[in-house]
């Protein structure tokens, strides 16, 4: 018993010291997603032509 308890402590200290950074890796890799899909979309509408139309008035 004494056994087990030992290990469900230096576990339950790991993941308190462990948490924050594990939560900052996981918010890291969101916005690193968000860029890169910001990127994706912004060379899309770089690569395809504008569909600008030009209105003549008639005099």
């Amino acid at each position: 018993m004494n056994t087990a308890m030992n290990f469900l402590t230096v576990l339950f200290v790991f993941l308190l010291l462990a948490a924050p950074s594990l939560y900052g890796a996981a918010h890291d890799r969101r916005i690193d997603r968000q860029i890169r899909e910001a990127q994706q979309a912004a060379r899309r509408d770089a690569e395809r032509p504008s569909r600008r139309v030009e209105f003549t008035t008639v005099a």
